[in-house]
């Protein structure tokens, strides 16, 4: 059945070839397969990597952490940037507006022994964040970005750092090769450019064209992000831009086991059927399970409603029974729903669900700046106001 599972796009993808994709070095960091998990806020916490590491092997970094809140070590905040009792290396993303806070953050986070490796997201497109002057727009004022990033890289010592950020404001205004020289200027260890602009979210298909471009351009390492769907996807990427790893997002959201496939891949190999309904369930109760025992059942269980719906969503007939998933508020109540026979444990994993987006599927946008933002953006190194902690990339 594994060519069921090999969708047309990737039909004539030929395996890697041996020693076709070495590990990336971030530093003392070796990444094989050079694999990264995108920090997704409310879904890259301890559990939700500890599972993806489960399956492959690679770097699997934090959901995003505010660095003025870190700073001033509120606990909240300080919760977020928890790593398992054995998670290694420890790699969490950090956003900051602000050179000072930025650099005490870092400061804190290495001194305390927190990490050991540091990303930095200038790739959130959110209306909130971008009126006010943060996320995407950031690169849009190199001088401002290269004061934070520098801030980041003096405090971090031998730890690395690499930043991610998306090709631009909107096709008018494409920042991505200032920033990926930036990036190589000021010291860090690697870039990760999302191929898409802040105005396009995630609409249509990522321009992998502008990866190839990135990388043509700098000496350090370049990962590109945007559209890896398959493992297969990985290689194509690759092939076709030069970038030297990839980082996987919404393709992994339910579908951990992405993470297995894409070390197959790199290997050489045909990666194996994705598992079953009655597999699925149990990968879910697993997830589950680990997720309230980091945040506590109720918690946990809200928290785990948007999982429920990546891991089924494709299986003939699972709309009544995410619709009854999206009424559980306990770990029990869980297992009821999922062991209730409304789909046969043995239903194997439909085919057209392979490419089906998950997570964010918002059209494209107007990017709100705040009033005359753009005005002597290349010369202004002014920091924007503090903005709060929200999801992005």
């Amino acid at each position: 059945m594994q060519e069921v599972y090999k969708s047309e796009i990737n039909r004539d993808v030929p395996p890697a070839r041996p020693r076709e994709f070495p590990e990336v070095r971030l530093g003392k960091l070796r990444v094989s397969p050079p694999v990264i998990l995108a920090p997704m806020a409310g879904v890259t916490n301890w559990p939700f990597r500890q599972l993806c590491k489960r399956f492959g092997a690679g770097l699997y970094v934090s959901e995003m952490i505010t660095a003025r809140p870190l700073a001033e070590g509120r606990e909240k905040t300080l919760k977020l940037a928890d790593f398992g009792p054995d998670e290694s290396p420890r790699s969490l993303q950090l956003y900051g507006v602000d050179p000072y806070y930025v650099g005490i953050a870092v400061k804190r986070l290495v001194d305390e022994g927190r990490i050991d490796h540091l990303d930095m997201n200038f790739g959130c497109p959110v209306p909130k964040v971008t009126r006010k002057g943060g996320g995407s727009a950031i690169p849009a004022k190199p001088l401002l970005l290269a004061s934070i990033v520098r801030a980041a890289v003096k405090n971090a010592g031998d730890v690395p750092v690499t930043i991610k950020f998306r090709m631009g404001i909107d096709d008018s205004l494409l920042t991505y090769m200032d920033a990926g020289r930036i990036a190589q200027e000021e010291g860090c260890a690697a870039v990760s450019l999302h191929a898409r602009t802040a105005a396009d979210l995630y609409d249509g298909e990522a321009r992998w064209e502008a990866i190839a471009e990135l990388k043509q351009a700098v000496r350090i390492p370049v990962f590109g992000n945007g559209d890896i769907w398959e493992a297969w996807d990985a290689l194509r990427m690759m092939r076709s831009t030069g970038c030297d790893g990839v980082v996987v997002g919404r393709g992994c959201l339910g579908r951990p086991w992405l993470f297995r496939d894409l070390a197959e891949v790199f290997a050489g190999r045909e990666p194996p059927d994705p598992p079953c309904f009655g597999e699925v369930v149990e990968v879910m109760l697993g997830h589950a399970r680990d997720l309230v025992a980091w945040l506590g059942e109720p918690h946990a269980m809200r928290m785990f409603r948007k999982h429920s719906s990546w891991y089924t969503k494709g299986f003939r007939g699972s709309a009544p029974l995410r619709a009854r998933l999206m009424q559980v508020s306990s770990l029990a109540e869980l297992e009821d729903v999922l062991r209730s026979g409304e789909i046969d444990p043995a239903h194997p994993f439909p085919p057209e669900a392979m490419r089906v987006p998950r997570g964010k599927t918002a059209g494209r946008q107007k990017v709100t700046l705040p009033d005359g933002f753009l005005e002597n953006r290349l010369t202004d190194a002014t920091p924007p106001v503090e903005v709060p902690y929200v999801e992005g990339g």
